[in-house]
């Protein structure tokens, strides 16, 4: 497995995947739901979305009245988000999430959706992460962090193999190995049309609710609500994923 920490590149993802992004998620992920939920944390105030993407979360948000300003490493996803309606109006900076500095009044709602947190390489980069996301807030703001859970005795020798998604055109299942003792993983999202395979790789840094929890006591902030998805259900220990909601101290 590769030693992720050491060349970690904030823009790889994005430049592996933008092209057929939104082709590969559509569907499969519950946005309306998930906007509905974002609209109501952030109660009229100004959105900052962390791994804004190609807009997903963004644009909807926008529509319903709501200032948004995102920040994305991957100048491949901003292009994308840049061509789709009011795309291009939207305020986006470029740069590395862990340390950026967004111009402008302090925002009552920070989001960083899909398990983009585990794509930080290093518990230092998560942690640095959960201070910019403070240093961002309006007293009383809120942070919101949607994420698996993980389940490390899924794996058998180090490894496990899952399905992602299966319809009639297509197969996408993922592949990974895992190093426990760094609480690393390596993936390859595999994806099988009826004329090509495509090949997705990433590296992921997970961390289970409780260590998030206490990255958000150390900066600051503490845990409001904790969810199983965007519907608040009640969470539980069979819950697969958590919507966790942090606030800043008045």
């Amino acid at each position: 497995m590769t030693d992720v920490p050491g060349g970690h590149d904030p823009t790889a993802y994005g430049a592996s995947i933008a092209d057929d992004y939104d082709e590969l998620y559509e569907g499969i992920l519950d946005t309306s739901t998930a906007v509905e939920c974002l609209a109501a944390l952030a109660d009229g105030g100004p959105v900052l979305e962390l791994g804004i993407g190609t807009g997903r979360l963004a644009l909807p948000l926008v529509r319903r009245g709501l200032a948004v300003h995102g920040v994305e490493a991957s100048p491949a996803m901003v292009k994308l988000l840049r061509a789709k309606p009011g795309g291009a109006d939207l305020p986006v900076t470029i740069a590395d999430f862990t340390d950026v500095a967004v111009p402008g009044e302090a925002f009552s709602l920070v989001v960083l959706a899909f398990n983009t947190i585990y794509a930080l390489p290093t518990e230092e980069a998560q942690l640095a992460c959960f201070a910019t996301a403070a240093r961002h807030l309006r007293p009383g703001g809120r942070f919101v962090v949607e994420a698996w859970v993980p389940d490390p005795g899924r794996f058998v020798d180090g490894a496990a193999v899952s399905v992602r998604n299966v319809t009639p055109e297509r197969l996408s299942i993922d592949t990974a190995l895992i190093r426990p003792d760094a609480q690393l993983m390596e993936t390859v999202q595999v994806v099988f049309d009826e004329d090509r395979v495509r090949l997705y790789p990433t590296n992921h840094r997970y961390a289970g609710p409780p260590e998030l929890d206490l990255m958000a006591c150390m900066a600051g902030m503490r845990r409001e609500h904790r969810w199983a998805d965007w519907n608040r259900s009640p969470h539980q220990s069979a819950a697969r994923a958590h919507v966790s909601v942090y606030r800043r101290s008045k």
